[in-house]
């Protein structure tokens, strides 16, 4: 550094020095008369060497990208903004600065509008009244069935049904081996004086 100096003031010259120590610890010098920029400049002129070409080929390309993503993201707000000023002017509100061209355009879309919604409307009551009257004629047809299996008993009166007997000797004995329940059918007879006859042990019992 200090030839360096010695060099500007004795010789008038445009000195610069820039400097890495082994620690990575950087100096630097340059004459008073100039700066390092121009020293470069200086040093391109002279030995045809382009310094500068990779960092500003660099840097325009930086430039220009970020240009690009600013105009993308203003271009992006002012969508954004576009839309939430329809969405107000759909709700009825922000129609101060509309003309009357703006105004009949904005009610043919809610007309449009209000037409899909209706259709959608009427789509989801008929599809919701065809669910329900499928529901309707299932319940029908389990009750007509209800009803048939009534008859059907009530067209066959031989056999009778007793109710369970838990107390009987039959009913503990069932109980007992695992048996949840014992039905017992006795046969009534159709002869008129065999209706005071009873069978005892011999009555038909299902467990």
């Amino acid at each position: 550094m200090k030839k360096a100096k010695e060099l500007t003031v004795l010789c008038d010259a445009e000195v610069s020095i820039i400097m890495f120590s082994s620690t990575g610890k950087f100096s630097e010098y340059c004459s008073p008369s100039t700066d390092t920029k121009k020293i470069f400049d200086r040093y391109q002129q002279v030995s045809g060497i382009n310094l500068w070409s990779a960092q500003y080929e660099a840097r325009t390309t930086f430039i220009s990208e970020f240009h690009r993503m600013q105009n993308n993201l203003n271009h992006l707000k002012q969508i954004n903004r576009n839309l939430r000023r329809e969405i107000r002017q759909r709700m009825g509100e922000d129609l101060d600065g509309m003309d009357i061209e703006e105004l009949r355009g904005l009610e043919q879309n809610l007309d449009e509008a209000l037409k899909v919604v209706r259709n959608r409307k009427y789509h989801v009551i008929s599809t919701q009244t065809d669910t329900y009257k499928k529901k309707l004629k299932n319940s029908q047809e389990a009750h007509r069935n209800l009803l048939h299996e009534l008859e059907m008993r009530d067209d066959h009166p031989v056999y009778g049904f007793i109710e369970d007997e838990p107390t009987s000797y039959e009913g503990a004995l069932a109980l007992a081996n695992g048996g949840a329940h014992m039905y017992s059918f006795r046969v009534q007879p159709s002869q008129p004086n065999l209706h005071g006859m009873r069978y005892g042990s011999h009555d038909l019992r299902l467990g």
